[in-house]
């Protein structure tokens, strides 16, 4: 049974591509969906699919690599928020990920969005993780 699912969503994109993986397969949920997509639109990953099966639904992400390098396009994944220790952040106090290159997924009350986001509609909420 795992207690903090987005820690282990995290910890399957991280493990995948320290394995060199193209292709990782995570049980959905709806705020998983939401943060993949969000990985999708900051360019984090290639693309993502939702299968359903006869239980909770599958995401299947394809991971993204440097053509060059072959390195992640994902260089740290870090869980803030987690069941223990909540972190909650008012609008003007969320912290820019490495100067603004890197993205805060928050949970507010409009919906999961990111720190740019967030700041723009003026609503705080729990920051999830780091991603950069």
């Amino acid at each position: 049974m795992v207690t903090d699912p987005i820690a282990d969503y995290l910890t399957r994109v991280r493990n995948a591509q320290m394995a060199g993986h193209r292709i990782v397969e995570i049980p959905a949920s709806n705020l998983k969906k939401r943060i993949t997509e969000i990985l999708y639109e900051q360019g984090y990953i290639l693309k993502f699919k939702f299968e359903e099966d006869n239980k909770q639904g599958l995401i299947k992400i394809a991971l993204k690599y440097d053509s060059v390098t072959k390195l992640p396009a994902i260089r740290t994944l870090e869980r803030v928020s987690r069941p223990g220790l909540r972190a909650y952040s008012k609008p003007s106090e969320i912290k820019r990920v490495i100067n603004g290159l890197g993205v805060a997924i928050i949970s507010t009350s409009k919906g999961v969005l990111t720190d740019k986001q967030a700041k723009a509609q003026n609503v705080g909420g729990e920051v999830l993780c780091y991603i950069s």
